[in-house]
């Protein structure tokens, strides 16, 4: 009597039905034996969650389009991986660029994305601010993603996005140092002219007002800039205080209001600096 073949195990209900399980093991969140533990069911929700967000500004672009992204601090490209296997690896079009500065990194993503016959990812040993004007990256890009770039990396990003004529970026910005910086170098003038500045006296509330600050800086940039900027939260992940997510549609409606508010928060708090350095305001 033939024993009975054995049926393949079911997927984990927390993993998509398109997604592919060879990648979800090569990436460490499946094991070998194609099962979620805590920690990685944990990673996959948190990279799903911010895919929903993409997937949607993908999907309001042209059906036939041949669609561009550039994922900025790719890291190991979770989710430039995650985005290529489902909605990229349908379509016979389109092409996802990962950017990271981390030699062994790069070279890991262009060996899985060979394993796997991804053939429309590229992987560039490049930092943000040299990509604007790499060769090895088209003259425009559909959608930017930047997640957790650090500091002024997601300022290269936003600039790149500008360069690149991005109809989409998706930003969760991280470790905001350099207004605080300057908050911090400028405190004692400050607190002599303002009661507002005991809003940073303290160290720590200057850190936590420095990272709102740029926050908000940013989306009166954008918004200056010709986009509409929505601001909302990650769910679940692991860094209570970098959750924060800016989703940029590009409209061509630049708002002058944006831009003189912009002009009167960085008056008002001391950052003129930055106007030319990180806002390019005519």
């Amino acid at each position: 009597m033939r024993p009975r073949a054995q049926a393949a195990p079911a997927l984990a209900p927390d993993i998509r039905p398109d997604q592919s399980v060879e990648l979800l093991k090569e990436l460490h969140i499946l094991t070998r034996e194609g099962r979620l533990n805590q920690d990685s069911r944990r990673k996959l929700k948190q990279v799903y969650h911010l895919f929903q967000f993409v997937e949607k500004l993908l999907e309001e672009l042209p059906a036939d389009a041949d669609i561009t992204l550039a994922d900025h601090g790719a890291g190991k490209s979770y989710l430039g991986f995650i985005i290529y296997d489902l909605f990229f690896k349908a379509r016979d079009t389109g092409h996802i660029y990962g950017i990271e500065t981390r030699t062994e990194l790069v070279q890991k993503s262009r060996d899985l994305a060979s394993r796997l016959g991804f053939g429309r990812m590229a992987f560039l040993n490049l930092s943000v601010a040299a990509s604007a004007s790499s060769a090895e990256l088209p003259p425009r890009i559909d959608v930017v993603t930047a997640l957790h770039a650090c500091d002024t990396a997601t300022d290269d990003a936003i600039a790149f996005g500008l360069q690149k004529q991005a109809r989409f970026m998706v930003l969760v910005p991280c470790c905001q140092a350099e207004v605080a910086s300057c908050l911090r170098e400028h405190k004692a003038l400050s607190l002599a002219r303002t009661p507002l500045a005991e809003l940073w006296r303290h160290p720590l509330h200057t850190r936590e007002l420095g990272s709102q600050i740029t926050n908000v800086l940013r989306c009166l940039y954008l918004e200056a800039r010709g986009y509409q900027v929505t601001v909302t939260e990650l769910v679940g992940w692991e860094h209570s205080l970098k959750n924060e997510l800016i989703i940029a549609r590009y409209t061509g409606q630049k708002k002058r209001s944006a831009a003189d508010r912009l002009r009167a928060i960085l008056e008002e708090f001391g950052l003129q600096s930055l106007i030319g350095v990180r806002f390019q305001l005519s």
